[in-house]
């Protein structure tokens, strides 16, 4: 593992340099750019575990966890914070759905489910190691990239709207306030302000006395993460995991878009030979923490922006983000006070927020400009979305059940591929008749 350069003078970055991944800044400065990184990734990050009903503190740790363990993997060359992925929410909240239907046993059978993707990721990540990205480029063309992308935020719809019914006013607090601080704000600011819309509708929640601080003044200052194992054993598990796989096809699409990302914004492109060692990093990330209780992990998009607007893309600072997450965890009050989140609050902020995932997907076609005119492409995003949104499901005996991200993605990757494998065939005009480019960066989770 090389040791870091120092950068300069150590203080200052130069207004035509940046500091690249094996160099840094003094250590002051390096540490302040690395709890720069926290507060960035924290506002998504918190989010998943509250939205989810997981334990906040083991979110926490797995994230710091997990940024280590990908900077180790990545050899220290990849600059990167690993925070919980918002792809989770929908099968997790299906799978906790299920628990109150005696359909499988919620957390155990959701843990499970990550820990299929993280294995399934990891072994892409060992492919694509081998031979090369190119092939995920081809399976995973532009437009089914933002459809899948897509899906996933729009299927849940239904959570924020059940949240924002228990408490209106609240919700509708939040939900302008944070649209606000987007606009309002530039820069850094601009890009957490959902997280900046989470303390603006919990104070007003406050004022409202829609907090409950019982379970805050029960908790001590420090301890350890509560921790939970997956459960394989229970028969809806099996059938509970398969909500979880087109998880997979969003987490490759991020990690490709984020190592192509800092390779443009450092303007060397042999950081692209490491994304085979990103995806296998972010999958050990996302099975360790399925194993012990923690979130799904992913590449997070806030924190790229945090590179660009520093222009300090050293791995130093990632290691300082882990460790400083990893403290954060330890600390079951901290953990309570964030759970403390009131309903009304996550109702305004998902309505947001689901939306944004959404929107992440229509922006992969826009900047890939998928030709809509054609078809495919439209019957491939057309059919998909609905079955998203309209909670299309297929239910079996003994509580197996497909969900709507599972039929919806499954109905994606054959009407795209095995339509334009007919259309070609008969000549019809109706295919993709453009090169497959490669998958453009979904931007992590929103900011």
């Amino acid at each position: 593992m090389p040791l870091w350069k120092i950068h300069g003078d150590g203080r200052t970055v130069a207004p035509d340099a940046v500091v690249r991944p094996d160099e840094r800044l003094n250590w002051p400065a390096t540490i302040a750019i690395g709890v720069q990184h926290v507060v960035a990734m924290f506002g998504a990050t918190f989010l998943v575990p509250i939205l989810t009903g997981f334990p906040v503190p083991t979110t926490l740790l797995f994230s710091g966890v997990g940024t280590l363990l990908f900077l180790l993997v990545t050899r220290n060359k990849l600059p990167s914070y690993l925070g919980s992925s918002f792809a989770f929410i929908a099968p997790v909240t299906a799978a906790t759905a299920a628990n109150a239907s005696g359909a499988s046993d919620g957390m155990g059978a959701a843990l499970a489910g990550i820990v299929a993707v993280g294995v399934l990721l990891a072994i892409v990540g060992v492919v694509v190691h081998t031979a090369g990205v190119k092939w995920v480029d081809r399976f995973l063309p532009p437009v089914l990239a933002g459809t899948i992308v897509a899906l996933i935020g729009f299927n849940l719809a239904g959570a924020a709207h059940q949240n924002f019914a228990a408490a209106p006013v609240t919700a509708t607090f939040t939900l302008a306030i944070t649209i606000l601080f987007a606009v309002v704000f530039r820069g850094f600011l601009g890009r957490i302000s959902i997280f900046l819309g989470v303390i603006a509708g919990y104070i007003f929640a406050a004022f409202r006395g829609e907090l409950d601080f019982s379970k805050v003044d029960e908790a001590a200052w420090v301890g350890l993460p509560t921790f939970h194992l997956p459960d394989f054993a229970s028969s809806g598990t099996w059938a509970t995991m398969a909500m979880f796989l087109p998880v997979v096809l969003v987490l490759i699409a991020e990690n490709v878009g984020h190592v192509r990302g800092v390779a443009t914004m450092v303007e060397d492109p042999k950081i692209n030979e490491h994304t085979g060692r990103a995806l296998i990093a972010d999958g050990i990330s996302t099975t360790l923490a399925g194993f012990f209780g923690g979130s799904g992990t992913t590449t997070y998009g806030e924190n790229i922006g945090v590179m660009a607007s520093t222009r300090v893309y050293s791995t130093a600072a990632y290691w300082v983000a882990g460790i400083t997450a990893i403290l954060l965890s330890m600390s079951p009050k901290f953990g309570e006070i964030i759970n403390s989140v009131p309903a009304g609050v996550l109702g305004g902020i998902t309505t947001a927020l689901y939306g944004l995932i959404g929107v992440i997907g229509v922006k992969i076609w826009v900047d890939n400009k998928v030709d809509f005119s054609r078809p495919v492409n439209q019957y491939t995003a057309a059919v998909a979305l609905i079955m998203a949104v309209g909670g299309y499901a297929i239910v079996g005996e003994n509580g197996f059940e497909l969900g709507g991200i599972v039929i919806a993605t499954v109905a994606a990757i054959v009407i795209y591929h095995g339509g334009n494998a007919i259309a070609r065939l008969r000549r019809t005009g109706a295919d993709d008749p453009k090169p497959l480019a490669g998958v453009g960066a979904p931007g992590g989770d929103p900011a």
